[in-house]
């Protein structure tokens, strides 16, 4: 169970820097948006309102009621390429906290 522990806390890191990099603040997307079959919903959605209302909310709801994780994940390479017209200073600590997400689910190693 410790892995829901640290996820959560991974969770709260990554809104953490998103709203420090100005991020968080989104319109919440239609059903119609949110119901692309498109990667992280990219003919949509902006990276920023994936992460918040797809990623983060669907992340929290397995958590909270305990149901198995994904296994394996790729987010942060994704980021890197959807924020890069974000400053550094904004989207590094989105992608680094990606990043320790992506090895929570069994992805990418840290790099």
């Amino acid at each position: 169970m410790a892995i829901y522990l640290e996820l959560s806390d991974a969770l709260a890191r990554l809104e953490a820097a998103m709203r420090a990099g100005s991020m968080w603040r989104q319109d919440e997307p239609d059903a119609a948006a949110l119901a692309s079959r498109e990667p992280f919903c990219v003919d949509t959605l902006t990276m920023p309102q994936w992460l918040r209302f797809v990623l983060v909310a669907r992340l929290n709801v397995l958590i909270d009621q305990r149901l198995p994780l994904p296994q394996g994940s790729q987010i942060a390479p994704a980021a890197e390429l959807y924020l890069k017209g974000y400053s550094n200073g904004a989207r590094m600590p989105v992608i680094g906290v990606l990043r320790e997400i992506d090895v929570l689910l069994g992805g990418a190693d840290a790099a």
